[in-house]
């Protein structure tokens, strides 16, 4: 059974820094996509990030590009999501997801998703 389990969440002042993890276990890696999206309230869920889990090519929204890093840790089985300068608009629940395949930035494409954690950021 697939799981993803995220931490990390909580509250932080712009222009301030959170670290989002996800414990992944459940499936073999080979030819998985994963990623992070984030749905604010009233609101879509919006893609933020994905990584190959094999290569490790990377892809962010125009909206995080040189403030959030994805990055995974094959030893631990980790995905993490190193996000600096927050702004008061990254306020949202932030999920892990997982898919068999390569690059999607479509919600509806991914089969595996975490319980989400809580991202709040003050003005």
């Amino acid at each position: 059974q697939v799981q993803l389990v995220e931490s990390g969440g909580g509250l932080v002042q712009a222009g301030g820094s959170l670290r989002l993890s996800c414990a992944v276990s459940g499936f073999t890696f080979r030819a998985y996509t994963m990623g992070w999206f984030r749905q604010a309230p009233g609101k879509e869920r919006e893609f933020v990030a994905t990584i190959s889990w094999i290569a490790g090519n990377t892809d962010y929204a125009d909206s995080v590009k040189g403030r959030f890093t994805i990055s995974r840790d094959k030893a631990k089985n980790t995905l993490v999501l190193q996000m600096n300068s927050l702004k008061p608009e990254d306020t949202a629940v932030y999920y892990c997801v997982a898919r068999v395949g390569g690059y999607s930035d479509s919600p509806r494409t991914y089969a595996y998703w975490g319980q989400g954690t809580q991202v709040t950021v003050s003005s």
